[in-house]
């Protein structure tokens, strides 16, 4: 395989990483507002209790869309900038969501204040909604097809990416990262949060089906190949096993099922872009290839030799974290507050560091 193919395929692999791991986080940010039920104190112990679900993984996550980027940049250094240039607005507020949500969740717990802590999951719902609806539409226009002049600068404007196509695509994302999200609660949470992710699963599940089918479909019969229908199958048998699989309550195999639709629907994505990485928004058009934006073969070659080394590293200290971090949890086992909540929480309970959940609000 030439090793500019090569890591065509290679990044898609990381984007598939990135939106697969990332996209139960956008769900768990997303659902904050959804699913805690009760007074005010219960469900500040039920969004903690979401939060603390992907607390340990969320940063380790999004290593994934560094690394994707920045095997971007050096692999196939014309498609980084015709791309960064192009699609400069929404990126630009994918970054600004994402530095929000990063911020809120290390700031959330600072305070043990109850104000303190809902302004900061508005915050995270900011910082999960908006990527997710705007990958999709990014990745959607891809596949559809972009406006480049001669130099490969795209000349398109803005509003021309939010086409129904695309937002249709956005909408996709949006709703298979909230299933995704509802899955990884039903599986790592107990009591009632565990069955109310799993009844929101198996409705979110069915809108899924039929806005991420909708949106296949029509990629598929506009704009793809002929073999992306193996890969269009497979996310579509994957996501209906997956719903069938939540309703029997085998949550184990929904989530793995919903990763798996996930995974076809970035190879459906990158199989309608190839041979290209832009691709001509109309017949006769000027498209972006991958021999046209890749680096030179030097420089390909040691970025796989590297990638063959440390590539392998990361993926068992992912695995391993997940493993450590498998228990289910509830509000009846949230730890006390740490670090700068600790002198709070001592003033307010007399100094006992036994706190119930209910103590904080």
């Amino acid at each position: 395989m030439d090793l500019s193919v090569l890591w065509f395929v290679i990044i898609a692999v990381l984007w598939t990483g990135y939106l697969v791991l990332e996209g139960f986080d956008f769900g768990v940010g997303m659902l904050l507002a959804i699913l805690p039920r009760g007074m005010a104190a219960e469900r500040a112990d039920e969004r903690r209790v979401m939060i603390n679900t992907i607390g340990p993984v969320w940063d380790g996550n999004e290593v994934w869309l560094l690394t994707a980027g920045g095997a971007t940049f050096a692999a196939f250094p014309h498609w980084y900038a015709s791309l960064f240039s192009g699609f400069y607005l929404p990126l630009f507020i994918i970054l600004l969501a994402l530095i929000v949500r990063v911020v809120a969740f290390e700031y959330r717990g600072k305070i043990a204040s109850p104000r303190w802590a809902r302004r900061f999951d508005l915050l995270i719902m900011f910082g999960s909604w908006v990527p997710a609806l705007l990958w999709g539409v990014a990745f959607a226009n891809l596949v559809r097809g972009v406006l480049l002049d001669e130099g490969y600068q795209y000349v398109g404007g803005f509003w021309a990416l939010l086409n129904p196509f695309a937002l249709l695509g956005g909408l996709t994302t949006l709703v298979l990262f909230l299933l995704h999200g509802c899955l990884f609660l039903a599986l790592k949470t107990k009591g009632e949060l565990r069955q109310r992710a799993r009844l929101a699963a198996s409705a979110v599940g069915a809108a899924a089906i039929v806005v991420a089918g909708g949106w296949a479909v029509w990629a598929q019969v506009a704009f793809s190949v002929a073999w992306t229908w193996a890969a269009f199958a497979v996310a579509a048998l994957a996501l209906v096993v997956s719903w069938l699989a939540n309703r029997r309550g085998a949550e184990g195999w929904a989530f793995g099922l919903s990763a798996l639709a996930l995974a076809a629907a970035v190879t459906l994505i990158f199989g309608s872009m190839f041979p290209y990485v832009m691709p001509a928004l109309h017949d006769g058009g000027v498209g972006l290839t991958i021999a046209a934006a890749s680096s030179t073969s030097y420089t390909l070659g040691v970025m796989t030799v590297v990638a063959v080394i440390f590539t392998p590293v990361v993926i068992a200290y992912q695995a391993w974290a997940y493993r450590v971090f498998r228990r289910r949890l509830s509000v009846d086992i949230l730890p006390a507050p740490t670090g700068l909540a600790w002198k709070k929480v001592r003033e307010v309970l007399g100094g006992d560091p036994l706190v119930k959940p209910s103590d904080l609000g």
